[in-house]
């Protein structure tokens, strides 16, 4: 491992543990945790960058999902299943990543998360349930609609590109499965799994892990997920709403100033 400071270390530590509490809530850890390293990491390539990020994410990802799981019905079959899906649509996506150009895409994402961000806006109600009120039937074609349009859709756009998977796998599971944000958040978290396994086990095939820094910030994302899954399990579907917002617009500032700054 190429020679870190101690103030790189714990400044990376801290950013680890924040995103791993965004990312547990509603998705977009990685908003956070990736520019941190290459902010704090300048003369690492690349690789060894993105890499390292999923060694880290992977972990925290893990515990926000067993935190769920063990405190919230979730349909671990169906997520998993969906996973299985964004996990072969990534690798589709990463395959053609390298023809496309990441500037004619970031355009188009902030006019799609632009106009989400004003549809939950005005739409208080989505993700949310009334006590006693029923969720609609779930019939057999959203099922399949969630394996291949959220599962796979998502999942190419993640290897394609990536910045904003987990926040639009949120809005995708809870718009065609018609969960409430909290569940939408937890399926999510198992379908992150499935895709992080399949890219850190490619990164680690060609040694593009700093095992050692991803274990000490993995501990603090992991801490960030756990703390952050059981906020939004306590605190509802109107606070990881608040939260979903937030990252939106976060995501939609981001874009632009990668794009025109």
């Amino acid at each position: 491992m190429p020679d870190i400071s101690l103030t790189t270390v714990v400044l990376l530590c801290l950013a680890a543990l924040v995103a791993g509490w965004i990312d547990a809530v509603v998705g977009g850890g990685g908003l956070l945790l990736l520019p941190a390293l290459l902010l704090g990491l300048p003369h690492l390539p690349a690789a060894q960058i993105l890499g390292t990020n999923k060694a880290v994410a992977i972990v925290g990802t893990s515990g926000a999902a067993v935190t769920y799981v063990r405190k919230t019905p979730v349909p671990v079959g169906r997520a998993v299943r969906i996973g299985l899906a964004a996990l072969a649509g990534s690798m589709g996506g990463a395959f053609f990543a390298a023809g496309i150009s990441s500037e004619v895409l970031r355009p188009v994402i902030m006019v799609v998360l632009v106009g989400v961000a004003g549809f939950v806006l005005f739409r208080p109600s989505f993700g949310t349930r009334a006590e006693g009120e029923e969720r609609p039937p779930l019939t057999r074609a959203r099922i399949v609609t969630a394996i291949v349009v959220v599962g796979g859709g998502i999942g190419f756009y993640d290897g394609l590109f990536g910045p904003g998977t987990g926040t639009f796998l949120v809005l995708a599971l809870t718009a065609v499965l018609h969960l409430d944000l909290v569940t939408a958040s937890a399926t999510a978290k198992i379908v992150n799994v499935c895709t992080n396994v399949g890219a850190l086990a490619m990164f680690a095939y060609h040694g593009s892990v700093l095992w050692q820094l991803a274990a000490v910030m993995a501990v603090f994302n992991l801490a960030g997920g756990m703390v952050g899954a059981r906020m939004a399990l306590s605190k509802g579907a109107e606070f990881v709403r608040g939260v979903l917002l937030v990252v939106v617009f976060s995501l939609v500032a981001k874009l632009a100033f990668d794009q025109w700054a």
